[in-house]
């Protein structure tokens, strides 16, 4: 017994890392093409992608996982069925029970890494690439340069004349325009001040005209200090459950714990489905286990997209109820009657 599951295992696992190798890289080109369009909003080096890279790798692995596994399982199965090597064991006394229990410790042990995964390890994932892409946002506006376009400054559009090489800037003019005024600030000098990711624009030496429908007014000033109003949008957890409990985004939090226990109970949850597309007598029966596992795949996640709108947590024992029963009901018709 303990060889000819190793046998199994050895065909399910062979099965799965060459469906799942293509996957992920396929998963990484993705993002890596994602990551390069920022660097036209923000400055990236070669290593900061590689960084944000690293800080998606845990989601890619959450999302494609169960998956693969339970369609590496399945046709691994047809496989041995279309080589007859399923009707010989069954030839041999062994029940599919046993086949349920082979694949059974696999799913249990993927069912414990997706849970710390989406748990544990997204969480702390998550918020070091949402930081992370804020510290180089705010050290591309730090980094300002000398251009004919200007930058954005906050609410302001900052034209800079000349940058020195100590970072001292010099013919500065700020602008900024809304339905009431219109404002424009000139500098001699200027400085950009960081202090904890906070930037301030230093002004030296300077004029400010301020024109609406009504008045026009001009100040003459020494110094200036304006701040970016940008919010940074870092956020900082000491635990895994601050992040869950947080009232940040809150529902959209409570949608993504009910997909995440959904999608991580999948593979375990789907053994009778693996089992019922997967053996079959090759002789008799014609398979359409590719139609047959797309269809299964929707009946499961369709329901988890659209009942956590009305039912919230509820969701989780209604789809895994409809799921089980259902998928029990083909194993005992197509499996259990006939072998």
């Amino acid at each position: 017994m303990y060889q000819l599951r190793n046998y199994i295992i050895k065909h399910i696992s062979a099965l799965f890392f060459s469906f799942y190798m293509p996957i992920f890289v396929i998963a990484s080109v993705a993002i890596l093409i994602k990551l390069a369009k920022m660097t036209a909003i923000i400055h990236l080096t070669i290593m900061d992608m590689v960084n944000m890279y690293l800080f998606l790798i845990p989601e890619i692995l959450f999302y494609t996982l169960p998956i693969i596994f339970v369609v590496a399982s399945a046709i691994a199965l047809f496989r041995l069925s279309n080589d007859n090597e399923t009707i010989v064991i069954f030839a041999l006394g062994i029940s599919p029970k046993f086949l349920l229990k082979t694949i059974f410790k696999p799913a249990f042990l993927l069912f414990l890494l997706l849970i710390f995964d989406f748990f544990i390890v997204l969480p702390h994932a998550t918020i070091m690439y949402r930081n992370f892409r804020e510290q180089k946002i705010q050290e591309t506006q730090f980094n300002l340069s000398a251009s004919e376009f200007g930058h954005k400054f906050g609410n302001w559009l900052l034209f800079i004349g000349k940058k020195e090489e100590d970072g001292t800037m010099k013919n500065l003019f700020l602008f900024n325009s809304s339905k009431q005024e219109e404002v424009l600030i000139s500098a001699k000098k200027g400085y950009i001040i960081n202090h904890d990711s906070v930037l301030t624009l230093k002004l030296l030496d300077g004029e400010g005209y301020s024109y609406s429908k009504k008045l026009f007014t001009q100040t003459e000033y020494e110094t200036m200090f304006i701040n970016n109003s940008v919010k940074s949008g870092s956020f900082k957890y000491e635990k895994p459950l601050d992040y869950w409990t947080s009232d940040y985004r809150r529902k959209n939090k409570d949608k993504k714990i009910v997909f995440g226990i959904l999608f991580s109970l999948f593979p375990i949850t789907s053994l009778y489905f693996i089992l019922s597309l997967g053996i079959l007598n090759a002789r008799h029966q014609k398979s359409k286990i590719y139609l047959y596992l797309f269809l299964g795949i929707m009946f499961y996640f369709i329901p988890t997209l659209t009942l956590q709108k009305i039912l919230g947590f509820y969701t989780i024992p209604v789809v895994l109820t409809m799921w089980i029963v259902s998928t029990y009901l083909l194993y005992k018709r197509t499996i259990l009657k006939r072998f």
